[in-house]
């Protein structure tokens, strides 16, 4: 059981050699995939446009105004140079920034030149340029064709299914419906001229350095998806951690990935010069609103003093109340800036409890506030305020980091509450000092003539607002000073620029490696799924793995008119196969036989497997030996050795089972020396009956005594069961294995009657070897190169011979059935007995 374990394992392992060996057969296959593959990757790799890789290197610096200290400065630093590395990158990639560079260089505006594959964007590559207004409805997701004509005049023209079409508002950034000529439509325009068409309106430019005429095709792209496109640029800081950005873009017009990229870095320098002068602009705002008041306020004071002057009496009062009016301006000026910075404070602290957005509180600088402390604290309130409103964009709500944010922003709110007590308490006590020193100087006024006080208050009131006004002229233009010296914190090392880098396809090899694997791949699988699929046996080493029983030899391959190999070729390769069958047989003999004859039987699973040509060539190798040969055809069923001999198969064995004829009768020369036949005979309707009848062994017991040897050709035993029955007459039996004809499957018979001991002495024999397809394995079989001057040529066959050998098959096969007919199936003499 253990062994018939192993040879059922071994039946489902995959043979490996069979598989190289069924890959090599498939070497057309290959090459043809082969070529297809590569044909199919040459014509994908037309549709494969080139991509080119652009970039640019920013820097991003603390660039602080030089030109004013810490307290007098209108500016802050927003978190330091990390925090505007992080807040550069991430306003890089937004959808807002994103849109802005869209919006000024208008990229969806597409512009395409037909190519024979693929079409081409053909951006800043046409001989003109559109410009469309962003305030009006356009015509979205449908070419537009423009032929340019000559170097004044263009014509645009499409095809319209119905009267209305999509339609998009760039401005307001949402689709609309426009009206379009239903069908076909073209119509004139000259270069620079205002288009108000229904569906478009815009100017199309001629190009200076352009001056090319004909088609091209423009398209009004998605909006979204072309600035979500491009909100995909890379950003990278290079090394990293530093303060420098390196920028790069992916395209297919490298062009528009320069003017993208170079844009996109304006627009930033831009805004980040915006975001520092912030404070600067809305000062020079408030200073200018301010100076309105006081110019208004200056003139009436001038216009009053003037007014009392002409209508006054007085002579030279300038000069004689010139030291009280001097002391009393003074102090007025004072006075006036006290109140200024008390007035600060109270607005700063009404700022800080109604509002919780601190980004637009103004510097303490305006109002000449020159405390450090407050100054810092500000500034810090401000910078932790617009930290919070850019996380707002990235976080949620109720993240950790807002609550941190908040904390630190009461806790300065909480000093800042404190300096503006303490300051406003000095600022109080000041004021007071200021009040009595006016009251002394206007009571010693109140003892000059009404006239005289009347005209050193309003000469005092005019140098107070004189003086405010050049206070307010002087705040502007240090404001507009820091405004101007202002520089952005981004500076451009290297701009994008086209310096004559190549692109690269990105599928072209790979497409070409695909059709490689698949150019192997489907001959792989293709001999995998056969050698999977391959039932039959090809090699002796496969037929060795698939059954218990040995294997006696190898006879090969060889074409001839009939099955007399041996003894019309006896220095053939296959005459020498049967030679070393006829030695490897002494040894399966039993020595007891009686007679000293020897009795073989010759079997297979099937029909076609080769047992006749066997018989008849291994009968042959004994008769040539000087043996006396039989060979008996016991396949009643399907006969065939008459038709080698040249003999009438109308008597032999089924006659002599039925008692029709005598054995001396049945026994037929054959022409060969020693070698007789006995012929099956007519086909009966009763063959294994006839077969397990006493007279059969009888017969096999009389012929011993007159033959050395008798070789037996019986049905194959995978069919019927008569090979059982005349196995039991014989010293030794050969079961026939054609390669490539007969299935593994097939072996388990004789494999099961093997290893249940019911068909002893039994041995296989492989039939119909071709070592050129397969291994050499001996046996007298496969010589090669070896074999010359010992083996005879085996002359190729012809055309010719091939169907006069076919013609000469379908006769015999007609004259068989003809024989077959002869014997009724109701013959008497051929009853069961």
């Amino acid at each position: 059981m253990e062994e018939e374990k192993e040879v059922n394992a071994l039946s489902g392992m995959f043979d490996v050699k069979q598989f190289l060996q069924k890959l090599i057969g498939l070497w057309w296959l290959f090459l043809l995939c082969l070529v297809i593959g590569l044909s199919y990757a040459y014509y994908k790799n037309q549709f494969i446009q080139t991509y080119y890789n652009i970039g640019a290197m920013i820097s991003i610096k603390d660039n602080t105004n030089p030109l004013f200290t810490n307290n007098q400065s209108l500016t802050f630093n927003w978190g330091g140079t990390t925090d505007k590395v992080t807040t550069a990158i991430t306003q890089f990639k937004s959808r807002s920034h994103a849109e802005n560079v869209v919006d000024r260089l208008q990229y969806y505006v597409g512009y395409i030149k037909e190519g024979d594959y693929f079409n081409i964007d053909a951006y800043k590559k046409t001989p003109f340029f559109v410009y469309i207004d962003t305030t009006q409805a356009q015509l979205y997701q449908q070419p537009i064709r423009i032929t340019v004509l000559d170097q004044e005049r263009f014509e645009l023209s499409a095809n319209f299914a119905a009267a209305t079409a999509s339609g998009f508002d760039y401005g307001a950034k949402e689709p609309v419906r426009v009206q379009v000529p239903q069908g076909a439509w073209k119509q004139q325009f000259q270069f620079g001229e205002s288009i108000a068409l229904p569906f478009f309106k815009g100017t199309i430019e001629r190009t200076a350095e352009n001056t090319a005429t004909g088609e091209w095709v423009i398209r009004l792209e998605n909006y979204w998806g072309t600035v979500m496109k491009y909100k995909g640029i890379s950003v990278s800081q290079q090394p990293d951690g530093s303060s420098i950005l390196a920028l790069s873009l992916e395209g297919l017009n490298k062009q528009r990935l320069i003017d993208y990229i170079n844009t996109s870095s304006e627009v930033l320098v831009t805004e980040e010069l915006r975001k520092k002068n912030k404070f600067a602009v809305s000062t020079i705002a408030y200073i200018d609103s301010s100076l309105q008041t006081q110019s208004a306020l200056l003139k009436e004071s001038e216009s009053e003093l003037e007014s009392f002057r002409d209508n006054s009496q007085l002579i030279d009062v300038s000069a004689q109340n010139a030291g009280f009016n001097e002391k009393l301006t003074s102090f007025e000026i004072q006075k006036r800036d006290l109140l200024n910075r008390l007035n600060y404070y109270e607005n700063l602290e009404s700022y800080l409890k109604r509002r919780s957005d601190y980004t637009s509180i103004q510097a303490p600088s305006v109002v000449g506030i020159s405390e450090g402390s407050i100054g810092e604290y500000v500034g810090s309130l401000v910078q932790l305020s617009e930290e919070r409103k850019r996380k707002e964009f990235t976080l949620k709500p109720d993240a950790p980091v807002f609550r941190e944010l908040d904390r630190s922003i009461d806790a300065l709110k909480v000093v800042i509450y404190e300096n503006i007590t303490s300051s406003t308490a000095l600022l109080n006590n000041e004021l007071g000092v200021i009040n009595r020193e006016i009251n002394k100087l206007e009571s010693q006024i109140k003892r000059l003539p009404k006239e005289q006080q009347e005209f050193l208050k309003i000469q005092r009131q005019f140098d107070i607002t004189q003086q405010a006004y050049n206070v307010f002229q002087a705040k502007r233009a240090e404001a507009e000073l820091v405004k101007a010296a202002n520089v952005s914190d981004v500076y451009i090392i290297d701009e994008a620029k086209d310096t004559g880098q190549g692109g690269s396809s990105k599928d072209s090899n790979i497409n070409y490696l695909i059709a490689l694997l698949i150019g192997i791949a489907i001959p792989v699988t293709v001999a995998f799924i056969l050698t999977l699929l391959d039932t039959f046996i090809h090699t002796p080493k496969e037929l060795e793995k698939l059954s218990p029983v040995p294997l006696i030899g190898v006879v090969g391959q060889m074409k001839h008119d009939n099955n007399l190999v041996v003894y019309e070729q006896p220095r053939s390769a296959i005459a020498e196969s049967f030679r070393g069958l006829r030695s490897s047989l002494h040894f399966m003999y039993n020595p007891e036989s009686q007679y000293g004859s020897r009795t073989i039987m010759v079997t297979s699973s099937v029909s076609g497997e080769g047992k006749t040509f066997t018989s008849i060539n291994l009968a042959t190798i004994f008769a040539l030996s000087g043996k006396r040969t039989l060979l008996v055809g016991l396949d009643l069923r399907k006969p065939k050795i008459f038709d080698d001999f040249n003999i009438e198969n109308t008597i032999g064995v089924s006659n002599y089972l039925v008692k029709d004829a005598t054995l001396n009768e049945i026994i037929k020369s054959s022409g060969i020396e020693n070698l007789d036949l006995i012929l099956s005979g007519p086909v009966p309707p009763n063959p294994s009956e006839l077969i397990m009848t006493a007279r059969a062994g009888d017969m096999l017991e009389e012929l011993r005594k007159a033959y050395d040897y008798i070789v037996l050709d019986t049905p194959p035993l995978g069919l019927v069961s008569d090979a059982m029955e005349i196995s039991k007459h014989a010293d030794a039996s050969l079961y026939v294995v054609r390669q490539g004809y007969t299935k593994k499957g097939m072996l388990d018979i004789i494999n099961d009657k093997y290893l249940k001991e019911e068909l002893g002495n039994v041995s296989l024999l492989f039939n119909y070897f071709d070592d050129r397809a397969r291994y050499g394995y001996g046996y007298g079989y496969g010589y090669g190169a070896y074999g010359n001057g010992y083996h005879e040529n085996t002359p190729s066959k012809t055309a010719a011979y091939r169907l006069k050998k076919q013609i000469k098959k379908l006769f015999s096969l007609s004259r068989s059935k003809a024989t077959k007919k002869s014997i009724p199936d109701n013959d008497p003499g051929l009853k069961r007995n």
